[in-house]
């Protein structure tokens, strides 16, 4: 074995237990419930035969949920299995976007730092599976895909691209539908210029793979086709009014300034298509040109998605991969100029520390950058399941004991209920310590984006749903645990005040005891 061999096995082994690690350290420290919880839950339930779109409204896709049902199945329900899903996929782009450099001649040692600092600034900013992270990472490696299809013309990058797609559609329709029309548009322009049946036919293979694959789990499930249609694309579809006004005003410090460091990180390839385009027009449709408009309308793409969306900053990690990918062309076009190499390499490692201090240590993506981490305390106090887990939240940050013994007096009073109850709760672990089915007529509850309001088109449907699901699961009591960042009154949005009482029991728990009422009458 040559020494390149060895030390190419070397630093994959170093990626591989580096990714994993460093993610399960960040996943471990700190949480905002809502979004650490989100898939916890979901994960239970589909392993216990509890499915979205058939037992719970849902608004987001259902593939990881059922990696994560996978995940609890092979290493036990736990938050080390939780936190190890997030890790693996960590390590999956780390390692493809280092093969993706070396077969693009790059360097192996500049390979290497470059995807390291990908995965110490991809998922550590939330360290939990969650959705927007994991359909970001799967639609890169779709792009990945893409341009390696186009540079070697090798038959299973288009296999395997619409199955990447597929997935990460079904983990969440954006930025996915972003990434699928760059790539969808830039593979069209590739096959009218060459044109190869072969390669066509294994990209429509791996469509009918993936729709396959969608609809037996669909039939599987018992789960309707009208549900998945009407909760994940049609009431989805009418918010996205809303979603672009989050976009504007289109400010120069919002677009630029605030992402100054990711434009400057493309700013190669940017100069690349120009000198190119300007020197010759039959450019557009060159092979290179597809390949590094793909990464510039990527990127962009994500600034827009980060701007439509109310979540922290994540998407920092695209520096270093824009850089690797700027460094390639910079060597074909202008290496005699090494001050500007010198430049990419000290915005890539400044910006890999700055942002680590910034967003990824600070637990920014959790709310968790104004609270002292160090005052966490072990989950493993609510029970063996949270092992590992350093407790804060913001909602207690200078008090998480006083958080842990209010929740565990509401878990007690919740085990000793011998009702049909149903428990709704941005704490989504609870069902899971108890090892029961919430029985949740929605996998979280937050108003307008998730759980239609009054002047939504799609009200009465989510209400006759709702509706549906108490009377099938036969409920008679509702717990809620405050406070839910939807607020606190969600429940009462589906029922008329003469269906239920509440009573307040604790501080944080309500419970709504539902009355003989026509809403509920079967």
């Amino acid at each position: 074995m040559t020494l390149i061999k060895k030390i190419n096995i070397s630093y994959i082994i170093i990626l591989l237990f580096f990714s994993l690690f460093i993610n399960q350290i960040f996943g471990n420290l700190g949480l905002n419930p809502i979004d650490s919880f989100f898939s916890f839950n979901t994960g239970y339930d589909i392993l216990n035969g509890h499915f979205p779109f058939k037992d719970y409204w849902t608004i987001t896709g259902p593939f990881i949920g059922y990696v994560q049902a996978l995940f609890f199945k092979l290493f036990g329900v736990s938050w080390f299995a939780y936190v190890l899903h997030a890790s693996i996929i960590n390590s999956i782009l780390t390692l493809f976007t280092f093969f993706a450099f070396q077969k693009f001649n790059l360097n192996l040692h500049y390979s290497f730092l470059y995807s390291i600092f990908i995965s110490i600034l991809a998922y550590p900013s939330i360290g939990t599976p969650y959705v927007d992270h994991h359909a970001t990472y799967l639609s890169l490696i779709a792009l990945l895909c893409f341009v390696l299809a186009v540079k070697t013309n090798l038959k299973i990058y288009w296999f395997i691209l619409p199955i990447l797609l597929g997935l990460s559609f079904l983990t969440k329709q954006t930025p996915t539908g972003y990434a699928a029309i760059i790539i969808a548009v830039l593979s069209l322009i590739y096959f009218i210029f060459n044109y190869n049946f072969k390669n066509f036919l294994f990209a429509c293979l791996g469509c009918f793979v993936i729709l396959s694959i969608f609809f037996v789990t669909l039939l599987i499930t018992k789960t309707s086709f009208q549900s998945f249609l009407e909760q994940y694309i049609l009431f989805p579809m009418s918010l996205g009014k809303s979603r672009i006004g989050f976009l504007f005003p289109l400010e120069f410090s919002r677009v630029i300034m605030k992402f100054k460091l990711i434009h400057l990180s493309s700013i190669i390839l940017i100069i690349v298509v120009l000198k190119n385009i300007i020197e010759n027009h039959k450019y557009l449709v060159n092979k290179e040109f597809l390949i590094i408009i793909s990464f510039i309308s990527f990127y962009i793409s994500l600034i827009i998605h980060q701007l439509m969306t109310i979540n922290g900053l994540f998407i920092y990690f695209i520096i270093p991969l824009l850089v690797g990918f700027s460094h390639i062309y910079y060597l074909k076009y202008f290496k005699t100029k090494k001050y500007f190499l010198y430049f990419l390499l000290i915005l890539c490692i400044g910006s890999t520390f700055h942002y680590t201090n910034k967003y990824i240590l600070s637990r920014d993506f959790s709310d968790l950058s104004k609270i002292n981490i160090n005052s966490a305390i072990d989950a493993k106090i609510l029970d063996k399941k949270l092992s590992g887990l350093k407790w804060i939240t913001y909602l207690y940050p200078n008090n998480p004991e006083k958080e842990i013994l209010n929740l565990k007096e509401t878990i007690e009073i919740i085990e000793n209920d011998k009702n049909n109850i149903a428990i709704i709760t941005d704490y989504q672990f609870i069902s899971v310590i108890l090892s029961i089915y919430d029985r949740s007529p929605s996998q979280v509850w937050f108003p307008y984006h998730v759980n239609p309001n009054k002047d939504s088109k799609y009200f009465e449907v989510h209400k006759n749903y709702f509706l549906r699901k108490i009377k099938q699961n036969k409920i008679e009591k509702v717990y809620v645990v405050k406070p839910l960042w939807g607020g606190d009154n969600i429940f009462e949005m589906n029922l008329n005040n003469s269906c239920y009482e509440i009573n307040n029991i604790t501080e944080i728990l309500d419970v709504y005891i539902l009355k003989n009422c026509k809403d509920l009458k079967t």
